[in-house]
This record gives C-alpha cells, sequence and structure tokens, in this order.
C-alpha cells in the first residue's frame, strides 16, 4: 500500500512539474521582467543599498504586532536557506546534471522581479484585525483584489500540506536521520528537542519569531557559506571547468560518469526550476504571509527585501553548495542528497570536521526552517478555518517529524512537497499575473516619491479598524 501511494504521488508530481508548469512559470517571470523595464538587473544597485543596506536599522521597530522589514526578511530567509539549499541542490545535480545550476540560476534572476511583486502586492492587501494583528498573502489578495474565494482555498490548502510534509516532518527527520547516523543518537530524542523549540518559538507571535531568525539566519548562513568558500579557495582551479559544465549541459546532455547515470537537458531544465522555487520561494506565495506582518513605510519598500532574498538565497548560498559538490568530484560516486555534500567536504576536511559542519548546517538550517513555516501554517489555517479554531489545532504542526521519526525511508515523499509547491504557486502566480497592474502603480508611487499608497502604522491601523467596527 504504501509503495503504491509512493507511486502515485511521483506520478502526480511529475505531471505538475511537467513542461506546461514550467513554460507558465517562465512566461509570469519574464512578462513581469519586462513590464518593469528589468528593474531587478537596472536597479540591482538601488535594491541593495535600501534593503541590506538598512538591515540596522531600528527606525521602525517600535510595534510589539509586528517585526521589523529585516526580522520578516529573514523570517522569510528562515522558511527559503533550509535543506533545499544544501540537500535539495545535491538532488538536483543527482537528477539533473550540472546543467540544473544554470536553469536555477535562470529561475533566480527573473525571481528576483516576481518575489517583488508578491511581497509588494501582499502588503498592500493585508488585513488588520481590532487588536493590530496583520495577516496577509495570496489568499487575502486573491479574495480581496479578484474575489476568487475557491482559488484562494486551493493555495491556502497547498500551503498547509506543504508545511507538514516538507518542513514539519522531512526537515525534522532529516536532522533526526542525520545525528542517528553520526552519533548515534536516537531521532526521537532529536526530533523531540527541535518541536519543543520550535514551538517555544513560534508560539511567542511573529515578533518572537522575527527575533530568533534575525539572531541565527545570518550566524549560519555565514558559517556555511565561509566552510564552504575554504573549499573553494582550494579547488580554485577546477572553478574555470565547473562553470563550463555547467553552461555546456544547460543545453545537452549530460553524460554518465562513474555512478552518475547521465541527464537529459528537460530533466536539467526541470531540476533547476523546481529546485530552484522550492528554494526561493519566489512565485511560491509563501514569502508575502511573513513580509505582510513588517512594520513597514511602503508595500513597494517590503517588495524590495524580497528581490534581495532571492539573490542570497539562489545566487549566493546554492550557488556555493552546487561549486562544491561539482569542484570536488563527488557527483561521480552516485551519491545523492545530504550524503553527496557530506562527500563533497570530507574530500578537504577530516571525516570528523566534515561531519560536524554538515551536523551543525542540518540543525539550524532545518530548525530555522521549521520555526519559519509556523507563518505559513498559521496564515493558511486562519484563512480557512478563522482564528478561534487555529488556537486549537495549531499544536499539530509539531507533531509529524516526532511520529515519523523512526520511519527510515521517507524521502520519497518530498513529491508531496513538490505537489503542494506547485498547488500553491499556480494560483499565486496566476494571480500576480491579472494584478500586475496594481504592482505598477505602487511601484511608480514609490519611486516617484508620491508615497499615495504608503502603509501606516500599527497604532493608526488599529484605530482604523476600530472605527470601522463602531
Amino acid at each position: 500500500m504504501y509503495e503504491a501511494f509512493l507511486t502515485l504521488i511521483t506520478r502526480i508530481s511529475d505531471l505538475m512539474w511537467g513542461p506546461w508548469t514550467m513554460i507558465f512559470i517562465a512566461f509570469v517571470s519574464v512578462y513581469l521582467t519586462i513590464r518593469t523595464r528589468f528593474f531587478q538587473v537596472s536597479s540591482f544597485v538601488y535594491i541593495m543599498r535600501n534593503t541590506f543596506g538598512h538591515m540596522f536599522d531600528r527606525s521602525s521597530d517600535q510595534s510589539k504586532e509586528r517585526m521589523t522589514p529585516f526580522q520578516a526578511t529573514t523570517t522569510s530567509l528562515a522558511g527559503t536557506v533550509g535543506m533545499g539549499n544544501m540537500a535539495g541542490v545535491a538532488t538536483a545535480l543527482s537528477i539533473g546534471g550540472p546543467g540544473a545550476i544554470f536553469w536555477m540560476w535562470v529561475l533566480a534572476f527573473f525571481g528576483m522581479i516576481t518575489k517583488a511583486v508578491e511581497v509588494t502586492i501582499g502588503v498592500h492587501y493585508r488585513d488588520v484585525n481590532e487588536n493590530g494583528h496583520t495577516q496577509g498573502g495570496p489568499m487575502y489578495y486573491i479574495n480581496k483584489a479578484l474575489g476568487w474565494k475557491s482559488l484562494a482555498v486551493l493555495f491556502s490548502i497547498g500551503v498547509t500540506i506543504n508545511c507538514f510534509f516538507s518542513s514539519s516532518l522531512l526537515q525534522a527527520h532529516t536532522v533526526g536521520r542525520a545525528f542517528n547516523a553520526s552519533y548515534g543518537i536516537s531521532p526521537y530524542l532529536v526530533t523531540g528537542v527541535m518541536a519543543i523549540v520550535t514551538a517555544t518559538v513560534a508560539i511567542g507571535g511573529v515578533r518572537r519569531i522575527g527575533r530568533f531568525c534575525e539572531a541565527l539566519v545570518p550566524f549560519m548562513t555565514l558559517m556555511y557559506l565561509a566552510s564552504g568558500l575554504v573549499i573553494l579557495v582550494a579547488n580554485a582551479s577546477q572553478l574555470p571547468s565547473v562553470l563550463g559544465e555547467i553552461f555546456r549541459f544547460a543545453l545537452a546532455p549530460a553524460p554518465a560518469v562513474g555512478g552518475f547515470a547521465g541527464a537529459a537537458v528537460l530533466s536539467a531544465i526541470q531540476m533547476g526550476m523546481a529546485r530552484g522555487m522550492l528554494s526561493n520561494e519566489a512565485g511560491l506565495g509563501t514569502a508575502p504571509m511573513v513580509h505582510a506582518n513588517a512594520e513597514t513605510p511602503h508595500p513597494f519598500r517590503q517588495g524590495l527585501w524580497g528581490a534581495a532574498e532571492v539573490f542570497i538565497d539562489t545566487t549566493v548560498v546554492c550557488t556555493i553548495t552546487a561549486f562544491i559538490i561539482l569542484s570536488s568530484g563527488v557527483l561521480a560516486k552516485g551519491n545523492t542528497g545530504i550524503e553527496m555534500l557530506l562527500d563533497s567536504f570530507a574530500t578537504f576536511y577530516s571525516p570528523e570536521l566534515a561531519n560536524t559542519f554538515i551536523s551543525i548546517a542540518i540543525l539550524t538550517f532545518c530548525l530555522s526552517t521549521q520555526i519559519g513555516f509556523f507563518v505559513y501554517f498559521e496564515t493558511a489555517l486562519v484563512s480557512l478555518f478563522g482564528e478561534n479554531v487555529f488556537r486549537y489545532v495549531k499544536w499539530v504542526y509539531f507533531l509529524p517529524g516526532v511520529v515519523f521519526a523512526g520511519i527510515t525511508n521517507v524521502d520519497q515523499l518530498w513529491a508531496l512537497a513538490n505537489i503542494s509547491v506547485a498547488a500553491s504557486a499556480l494560483p499565486n502566480l496566476v494571480a500576480l499575473l491579472v494584478l500586475s497592474g496594481v504592482f505598477m502603480t505602487l511601484m511608480k508611487d514609490y519611486l516617484s516619491g508620491e508615497n499615495r499608497f504608503a502603509t501606516v502604522s500599527t497604532d493608526a491601523s488599529r484605530q482604523y479598524v476600530r472605527m470601522v467596527n463602531q
């Protein structure tokens, strides 16, 4: 029964990530890029200067109900900088070959503007209740701007499934399996501790989640990049050939080498785009749910953070992982996932040190993802059932990782994650296409300095909602 189920979801995943899906994703991203006149290229310095150039700005850190823009970004990155940047990239290489990285870059290039659009629109159409708490995301702008309730429900269901499987279950299971293999620690103990830490942070609300991610995400990202850059420096002579392989096999089949079975061009495109979207979540619709909680002066200003996220997640972190693997020559060994990355680290560091680096990276990346995804889980369930129901069912989020900790083979359940990604992304991309005119209005409003659509503070929002209710 279980094998039949795995076969079914694999077929559904392949169907939903067929050529038509990739063409549609590409069309929306290219359309938005052309309509904004390649804003992510012409204004790249402007984007970085107005995001990471102000990441220590505390001028908006007055609200107890919302995050600062940087906290919203690190929380969103907590959900994106995770196993997708490590095991996801390794899997893309093992199935799609070196050419998959080229298509991951292409998706990131166009995805910068896609994510800027969805974050901007998400902030613009967010809801504020009488307590000043905000909720936003595709389910809100699909409902409020378009009135397509069934599409909003489909999106929320897709997000909920994604939270259960790709975050709560698979992230925790990966950590439990890794620590059991490396140190002989019971996976139930590891996943149980992760569940307690996640619950302690997540139940404290978006502000506590934001503060936690603000501290953890930069540390874990810099630690992983630093350990990886050491390997790249040592393998510097291999980098030109690595780049050559990436570009050469983007449009040509990759031949079989050692344990690597080879890859067709379609596999490279499919894996590059699917894993790229799963990693940076551009167009997936999850980021707007976090950024809707930001205390920001204008929707477009927060949208700039969305564009910066994609650059950091894919162009920087995923590229480092790909270069580490390809320059180490471990692709030919035939391993996949996190084992392939561990093989590449072991070519430079001692097995013990490599194991330590990867273990810490896995723990921090997966824990931050699990915590960041709770915001998505809450937003999706509140939109489906309301806050009263969520108050009782929110504890379910912390259980799957512990319940399935002792089951050895759950890797094929990543197909469910792919299905939920498509179920979320397609409704969201349709909405972004229709609402692109709204984004252009908001973009021009901010860049011109008119600020007719500037956001208001939490206190002002609370007063406005109470006035309307009266």
